[in-house]
């Protein structure tokens, strides 16, 4: 298991988040709740598992896993005792479950911290029944103020993550969200400070140590809560990215992936 300590760049509880920021975090989980349906779900890497109950809310079971101990020891005390709802130490390489089990398993915000994403893809491709879906959401690397986060290994630009998972049994439909805006001087010059930060290495490597930069940058944030609610922030269209036009223009990329072969097709 990792000795990385990951619950340092973890969207946690209490941590000040602005606007957008609420606003991806519900866009995504708000994804995985419109899959859930009936469905037995997995997330992998789900941190603080701050999305889990809204997930729970639509779906036969929810299992957040992840490798940070700090982190399954935050979403325990959240959801202890909630039916349908249980948390678990594990490693994305090695799920511990049986094959067929999932209909729907998520990844967010976490496969450029693997070290191969192999093992990954094929250990969903074996969880997931076959009617199965897997999503995936990352920080999009062709974003003009991309920042890559500690720890990260590798991103995967929109093109790449979809040959990634077609070489892996599935076929992903992948989309774009969050365009930058940059209309007039302001926006134009918080973009240019951003930038410059990001060339300079001037960017906090923890969730806390950005907190400041962000007051400075949208003012007032908001406390991240244990669980989201529904219609806790607004939810952002997606953009398949065909009709994206320019992705440097987008901070976020999404894959809704279906498998097309089984598991021991790929071996």
């Amino acid at each position: 298991m990792s000795q990385l300590p990951f619950w340092t760049i973890t969207e946690a509880p209490n941590t000040g988040a602005s606007a957008e920021q609420m606003s991806i975090l519900y866009t995504r989980y708000n994804l995985a709740r419109s899959y859930a349906a009936d469905r037995n779900v997995l997330e992998v890497a789900c941190g603080a598992g701050v999305g889990l109950g809204l997930i729970a809310g639509a779906a036969k079971s929810v299992t957040g896993g992840d490798i940070d101990s700090k982190n399954c020891a935050t979403a325990r005390s959240t959801y202890e005792g909630r039916p349908g709802i249980a948390v678990r130490e594990l490693d994305a390489k090695a799920l511990p479950f049986e094959t067929g089990s999932m209909g729907l398993v998520i990844l967010f915000e976490a496969i450029y911290y693997l070290e191969d994403p192999h093992d990954f893809l094929l250990e969903a491709a074996r969880v997931l029944d076959f009617s199965g879906v897997l999503l995936i959401s990352s920080v999009n690397p062709q974003w003009a103020g991309f920042n890559p986060s500690p720890f990260s290994t590798r991103y995967f630009p929109a093109a790449e993550l979809a040959v990634l998972l077609r070489a892996h049994g599935f076929e992903a439909e992948v989309y774009a969200a969050f365009q930058e805006e940059e209309d007039g001087p302001a926006a134009a010059a918080i973009h240019a400070i951003k930038v410059a930060a990001v060339k300079l290495h001037l960017i906090p490597r923890t969730m806390k140590g950005k907190e400041l930069l962000k007051r400075i940058f949208f003012g007032r944030l908001t406390p991240i809560p244990r669980e989201l609610s529904p219609g806790i922030a607004p939810i952002e269209p997606l953009v398949r990215i065909e009709e994206a036009g320019d992705l440097t223009k987008y901070k976020m990329i999404y894959a809704v992936a279906h498998r097309t072969k089984q598991p021991e097709e790929l071996k």
